[in-house]
């Protein structure tokens, strides 16, 4: 049995500076309105830079957003939404804490204690 580390396995197989765009539905009252053909773009980036947008965000509207990239399975599908996303944005964070960049990327999650 492989003794990699999971972390490792996994960090080598999402690539977060992969190509990504973060899409919103247009709502109305926190809904989505139902003659919406399509999501509009809100950030053309990465995927890093697009769950660090999604995420600043208040959650109670992050059901109204999608991350368009290409896939990169088994975590990241075309279209990703809701939980996908925020598993993905848990998993860049633990990433973070195990490779600290020098990119100045602010974290994804900031502790709201001193």
């Amino acid at each position: 049995m492989d003794k990699r580390c999971a972390a490792g396995t996994l960090s080598d197989h999402v690539n977060f500076s992969a190509p990504a765009s973060l899409r919103k539905w247009p709502s109305l009252g926190n809904h989505r309105r139902g003659e919406a053909a399509n999501p509009y773009l809100v950030l053309d980036g990465t995927l890093d830079e697009c769950l660090r947008k999604l995420t600043a965000y208040a959650a109670s509207t992050r059901h109204l957003y999608e991350i368009h990239t290409a896939p990169q399975p088994p975590l990241v599908s075309e279209v990703m939404a809701g939980e996908t996303v925020a598993e993905l944005a848990r998993l860049l964070v633990f990433f973070e804490l195990l490779t600290p960049t020098m990119n100045g990327s602010p974290p994804l999650f900031q502790s709201t204690t001193d």
